[in-house]
Formats: C-alpha cells, structure tokens, sequence
C-alpha cells in the first residue's frame, strides 16, 4: 500500500513543543484536520491518500498525544482551544481556517468556532455531536473521583511488538485490513525505554474529568457559528449509539446549528477516517470550496 508522504515540523505553541503534521504542496489550498482522544495526526493518512484534489493538509498532534510534548500530569481541556487558536495564528493568521475534525477534535473546532466564528471558514465534524451527561455528574462526586485518580500514575496497554498491536486494531475494529493495522501500529505508537510498543498518548488523558459536562455550554457555542457545517454520522459510531433512540435530543441538538449539512456513512464505526476513508474524502472535496473562502 503506498501513501502520500508527510513531513512533520515542531513549532511552539503557548510554550510547548507541538507536532504539526503536513501532506502536500504548501501553496495549495489549507485543510486543518484535527484528531480525536487517544489519538494523533497520521490516522488521517487514508483520508489523505483518498483526496483527488490538492490540498495542504494539515494535521497537529495535540497537546499529550503522538509526537507534540507530553505533560505527564492532568490535562485542562480548555488549553485545547487556546493551542487551536495558537496553531490557526501562525499558520492562518490572514485567512479564516477550513477545519476538519474528529470526534474531540470536532469537539474543540465547533466550541471554537462559536468563539471567534470570523476565524473559521467551514467545518467538518466527523461522528461528534456532544456527549451523553454521565449518571453522577455532579461537581463533588467527579472532584472526588479525580482526587483519588491522580494519586496513581496511570498506565497504558502495553504490546510486546508491532504486529500484536495491529492484531489488537483489528480485533477491536474488524473493519481494519491487515495492511491499514500495520500502517497504524507503527505510526500512531511508540516504542517504550523497554522495547514494548505503547499508543503515542500521554496515559494522563484516561484520567476523567472532574468538571461536570453541560451539553447547553456547548449548543451556546454551536449556535454563534456562522460557517457552513458538514456533519458526519457514522452509521454504528458514537452519534447513533448515543442518540439513535433518543431522536428529539439528536434533532434538538442539530438545531443548535445556523447552517448544518447532515450525511450518514454506510458500514462505518466511529473512525470513518480507517472504516470509509474513500467515502470521507469524496464528502470533504464535494463540500469543501477549494478557490474561495467564507469571510475572506
């Protein structure tokens, strides 16, 4: 399987190291995509290699995840949205930003683009409609669980080598092929002192918040975007598991949105970036206007 090379620079972002992964000329038209929790830039690369058109791509590894600087203590996910506006300010200073997300990512993107809607020109949110509240959600009960998280170092699975990790892939996700989990396997881990193979993920992200999660906080950012949203929905991923029964939540919640596209893909997880790679980048170049900007 050949891919589309990347290269990978490190610029500082609000003090850290950040990794910022690139694919294709640099004076093609911008795409920012942004990766979901436990994960990093190159599981795009699919998607990448499905475009038809030129585009530079360009992919961060957040803060704690792949090769950008871990901080080994507890993550304040508010940081994420300052390090998107730190990242679209060196990169996009001039121009409002077409911006893909996944999952968290789409996360951030969208609470983003609600705060300064001038700086995004449209946005993708791949398999992210918000989270379903937990059960206890309430302030004492998580500040409580927190405190008594953090007095551990947490771990991560380790895998004694590449391929038991890309076994592990597909056994999680059977709609890997062989070759996608192997690609996978060597580009979103790392080797460890001890020779193991781990995911490239600062294991302090497993840590749950202790700040109760409010979906209105996020439908009052949602509903100040004024950019042109694509939504994906993965037929089996996260959307419909949270929301496929509960169809006036789903609904009230695409309401938050001025101006909102939904299309569903077919024999998709959560990942349609490994699951329907072609099917995603054909929606993104058929959305996506490569000669124009909104609010340019």
């Amino acid at each position: 399987m050949s891919h589309v090379e990347s290269q990978t620079e490190f610029i500082k972002v609000r003090g850290l190291r950040y990794c910022i992964r690139h694919w294709g000329k640099p004076d093609a038209p911008k795409l920012f995509f942004l990766h979901g929790w436990m994960d990093s830039s190159p599981t795009f690369q699919f998607v990448v290699d499905a475009l038809s058109q030129s585009w530079h791509i360009i992919a961060p590894d957040w803060r704690g995840y792949g090769a950008s600087e871990w901080l080994s203590r507890p993550y304040w996910f508010p940081e994420y949205y300052a390090d998107l506006d730190g990242i679209l300010e060196q990169i996009s200073k001039n121009q409002p930003a077409r911006i893909v997300g996944h999952s968290m990512g789409a996360n951030i993107a969208s609470i983003y683009a609600g705060i300064f809607p001038k700086r995004v020109a449209q946005l993708v949110m791949v398999d992210f409609l918000g989270l379903k509240p937990e059960k206890h959600n309430d302030a004492p009960t998580l500040i409580g669980s927190w405190l008594k998280n953090i007095k551990e170092v947490p771990q991560l699975r380790a895998y004694p080598d590449h391929e038991s990790l890309a076994r592990r892939l597909r056994a999680v996700n059977p709609r890997l092929n062989e070759l996608q989990a192997q690609f996978l396997s060597r580009t979103v881990s790392r080797i460890r002192p001890d020779g193991q193979i781990e995911m490239a993920c600062d294991p302090w992200h497993k840590i749950p918040s202790p700040i109760p999660y409010h979906i209105e906080d996020s439908r009052a950012s949602w509903r100040k975007i004024e950019a042109e949203v694509l939504m994906v929905v993965a037929e089996r991923g996260y959307i419909q598991q949270r929301f496929g029964s509960d169809t006036d939540e789903y609904h009230s919640r695409l309401a938050s949105f001025t101006n909102v596209r939904v299309v569903t893909i077919a024999n998709s997880g959560h990942n349609v970036q490994h699951d329907q790679p072609e099917q995603l980048a054909m929606l993104l170049e058929n959305f996506l206007g490569r000669d124009s900007l909104k609010h340019a």
